[in-house]
């Protein structure tokens, strides 16, 4: 590193006063994040130590240790204790000219996903605890809508959503995700099928080629194959989708997504990446679809703004359900698409007729306002935190003297196990079926890519007790060394 890029950044900037209810260590990371994505921090710049920085901006060392730590967690930064910490992120030149972000190929057969009926599928068992849910108050929230729903009310045409809900919805997108969005951009759906499905139709002619991961979500290459038939999976890498193979592909249209929590090896994308991914997408003309399926569920710290909020140039479409947070029969999800798009979303959605329950988007609006959400989700995560842990400690256990590799396990409703030398898949997916666990082979996501084996194991709704058997069946397949 040359001696440019090992001086110390000067943060003695100009400061902005901490948001209403914004935590110091939130400040801290604020101030320093901005000033990267800003450009005044270049990449390899070393940040000043946590000791000099906390007098400066008077406030704790352990608040800028911490605020460091998000920081090298999230990939903005790099170094370790007593070595320093440095600038990471590789932004690309048009990001910084644009300022600020928030400112205005035939494919091997996909198995048949497995339905949500099935008890202990590994489908129902990476979904929302329904028991969890409040449903007395929901309950009276629905009667409280009846009451107070009008004729006109019930006899308009809402195809974009119910006005106020997307309000909320925007609002909401602002404060978890970070994303600035208009409502007029929020196209209320009832998942994200839905606006995958939406968005094929579209967007999508039968000459055009889109990219998906490499293994993905099962349901992508059925859903756009319905529009073209070039659907191509690319293999991911360490950092999640592989833009330097998207680089290298002609007549892309569109490029499907999991970056919070790749499905299903959990990545997280980290931020030069999702910068490489939106700087090709503006240069190439294609859009993004973001599935941001599972992203109110982190267990191990704060996640990363969803990739929508770094879109300077309007090429992402942001999509998410409430149907995984709070229970599957709800059928309410949305997507954020860019300015340029609203009018066709919305057409679309008139010429399908289609248009969800005026009352029960009325009752979320409600439920969104009165924290009621909120209060749910930080319960359910508690939960599925512990039932993670449970289900680590079984693993471990099970595993014995063999190394447990895990990933995904910090965020979401699923964990992936790559198998240790010597044992058998079918003994591991068996044991899940007699726990009542669902449990899936790796491979079962993948198209072309050849991975070594892994298991997905869904946590979320089962109970501590069947995590904890899974891990004694788990013991008795152990193989004999």
């Amino acid at each position: 590193m040359s001696d440019a890029k090992r001086q110390e950044a000067s943060l003695d900037l100009p400061l902005d006063p901490p948001g209403a209810g914004e935590s110091k260590q939130s400040w801290v990371y604020r101030q320093i994040r901005e000033r990267i994505l800003k450009g005044a921090l270049l990449s390899g710049v070393r940040l000043p130590s946590t000791r000099s920085l906390a007098q400066r901006w008077c406030v704790s060392r352990s608040t800028v240790e911490a605020a460091y730590d998000q920081l090298r967690s999230e990939g903005y930064t790099a170094g370790t204790v007593g070595s320093g910490t440095y600038v990471a992120a590789v932004i690309p030149d048009k990001f910084f000219r644009r300022g600020q972000p928030h400112q205005e190929a035939s494919a091997k057969p996909v198995p048949t996903p497995l339905g949500q009926d099935q008890t202990g599928s590994p489908f129902s068992s990476r979904t929302a605890d329904a028991s969890l849910f409040p449903l007395a108050s929901w309950n009276k929230g629905l009667a409280a809508s009846t009451r107070q729903i009008t004729p006109a009310q019930l006899g308009s045409d809402q195809f974009q959503g119910w006005p106020p809900l997307r309000e909320q919805i925007a609002r909401y997108l602002g404060a978890a995700r970070d994303i600035r969005c208009d409502p007029h951009q929020v196209i209320v759906l009832s998942g994200i099928r839905d606006a995958l499905n939406l968005c094929g139709r579209i967007l999508l002619k039968p000459q055009d080629k889109v990219l998906i991961e490499d293994p993905g979500y099962l349901n992508a290459v059925p859903i756009f194959g319905q529009y073209t038939p070039h659907v191509m999976p690319l293999p991911i890498d360490t950092h999640g989708f592989a833009t330097a193979q998207a680089r290298r592909q002609r007549g892309v249209k569109l490029v499907y997504v999991t970056p919070a929590h790749q499905s299903p090896t959990g990545i997280t994308m980290p931020v030069s990446r999702r910068l490489e991914l939106l700087d090709w997408a503006e240069q190439s003309g294609a859009w993004i679809v973001e599935d941001d399926y599972d992203s109110e569920f982190n267990y191990d710290g704060a996640p990363l703004a969803a990739l929508k909020s770094m879109d300077n140039a309007d090429r992402v479409i942001h999509c998410g359900s409430f149907n995984k947070s709070m229970f599957n029969a709800l059928r309410i999800g949305y997507a954020v698409v860019p300015k340029t798009l609203v009018p066709a979303f919305i057409e679309a959605q008139r010429m399908a007729g289609r248009a969800n329950s005026v009352i029960e988007q009325m009752t979320l609006t409600r439920f969104l306002d009165d924290g009621g959400f909120a209060r749910h989700v930080r319960k359910a995560r508690g939960v599925y935190a512990r039932r993670r842990d449970v289900l680590l400690q079984a693993l471990q256990q099970a595993a014995a003297t063999d190394t447990l590799r895990i990933s995904g396990e910090h965020a979401g409703f699923h964990l992936l196990w790559w198998l240790p030398d010597g044992w058998e898949m079918a003994h591991v997916v068996e044991a899940g079926k007699r726990a009542g666990v669902g449990v899936q082979a790796l491979a079962d996501f993948c198209r072309k890519t050849v991975l070594p084996p892994g298991v997905v194991i869904g946590y979320s709704a089962v109970e501590e007790e069947r995590l904890r058997r899974f891990g004694l069946l788990l013991a008795n397949a152990r193989p004999k060394r």
